[in-house]
């Protein structure tokens, strides 16, 4: 997952969560999300953190990728919506603000196959 607009990497590590079981599961069950991983919730356009044990950042995405909101260190127990977003990447606290990411960038997702 790059950010064209920055040339940034944000993830090289990312999982789609793209059936109902595993948008409704998301990232809840697990102790923390490692620097270089990310969840990408397709469709989406309101999260939460109900249950978490840590914080992440969440980037709310147009059709087409742009970025139309960032929540920045969302911690557990809140949550946060965008109606016109199409779909959700979750990545670990702190990572947009390190790389400079903001609202109107556009990101590029590659699939590889193993």
């Amino acid at each position: 997952m790059r950010n064209l607009s920055k040339g940034e990497v944000l993830a090289t590590c990312a999982t789609v969560a793209d059936t109902s079981k595993a948008r409704r599961t998301g990232l809840l069950g697990r102790d923390s999300l490692a620097p270089g991983e990310g969840l990408w919730i397709v469709p989406c356009e309101a999260v939460h953190c109900f249950g978490m044990k840590f914080s992440i950042d969440v980037l709310f995405l147009s059709r087409n990728k742009t970025i139309r909101k960032i929540r920045h260190e969302m911690k557990p127990w809140r949550m946060s919506f965008c109606l016109p977003a199409h779909s959700v990447l979750e990545l670990p606290a702190g990572t947009a603000a390190r790389t400079g990411t903001e609202r109107g960038d556009r990101l590029a997702f590659e699939r590889v196959d193993n």
